[in-house]
């Protein structure tokens, strides 16, 4: 690991100079028949244009706290990345009554109301669509968004020794994240290069290293399924054998 590859932002920035084309994040719905594709390039992109909107228009800075109430999903690790781009600190599942901001899916917007802070819905449709009608109370992520600039530098420096993530009760810094996912990639035995599958939700750290943190921190990537139980045997051995799955995460689909 270079010196300067920290946080996950850092992890984001190294491989978008290493090789900008290939994939980073797949993301299948099988509950919809939805599949996105993201190359770290396209990947990057949006987390600049949302590291852009966090920063700018919701004008939120490191030591900020952002209740992120979203389901295992590419748009999620986007916001995700964000976050470590902006020193917000991310609280996966987090009271939304205790946060500066928060980014809800369409299933849990009653409850992201009790924010007195920015409020951010993400219809999770197929290709990053809006809803047919805003959520009153808050901003439609699909519209705000596209039109962010594709190039982030944040205000103030990040601090990667700072509180970057709060999942299941524990809390990370931007560098713990990064040593953590490559601790769970040699103690899982994944290859080098790691094409991952997972089923998991990202409401674990476990979820959350298999499912982005421990690819992105091994030069790998992620095939993120969810509603993959909805697969049976043959259809799961398909989706490994097409998309060149070499590691498969622990309980996947359970």
């Amino acid at each position: 690991m270079n010196a300067t590859e920290r946080t996950p932002a850092d992890l984001l920035s190294s491989a978008l100079a290493a090789d900008p084309a290939r994939p980073l994040v797949t993301f299948y719905d099988d509950a919809t028949g939805e599949r996105v594709e993201l190359s770290v390039a396209t990947f990057a992109n949006w987390v600049a244009k949302t590291a852009n909107y966090l920063q700018g228009d919701l004008a939120a800075g490191p030591g900020d706290r952002l209740a992120l109430l979203l389901p295992a999903h590419w748009q999620t690790a986007v916001w995700l990345l964000a976050c470590s781009s902006v020193g917000v600190v991310a609280e996966v599942g987090g009271d939304p009554a205790a946060a500066d901001v928060v980014v809800a899916g369409p299933d849990r917007l009653d409850a992201a109301r009790a924010c007195s802070g920015e409020r951010v819905a993400l219809a999770l449709r197929p290709l990053g669509g809006r809803f047919p009608q805003p959520p009153e109370g808050f901003a439609d992520y699909a519209v705000e968004v596209p039109g962010q600039g594709d190039r982030f530098a944040p205000f103030v420096p990040v601090d990667p020794g700072a509180p970057a993530l709060v999942v299941g009760g524990a809390e990370l810094s931007g560098a713990g994240i990064g040593d953590r996912a490559r601790a769970d990639a040699a103690a899982a035995g994944m290859p080098a290069v790691p094409r991952v599958l997972s089923g998991l939700g990202y409401d674990s750290w476990e979820g959350l290293s298999y499912g982005l943190y421990a690819p992105l921190a091994t030069g790998g990537s992620v095939v993120l399924c969810r509603h993959l139980d909805r697969l049976d045997a043959a259809g799961a051995a398909d989706r490994e054998s097409s998309e060149k799955i070499t590691f498969r995460a622990p309980s996947a689909g359970s």
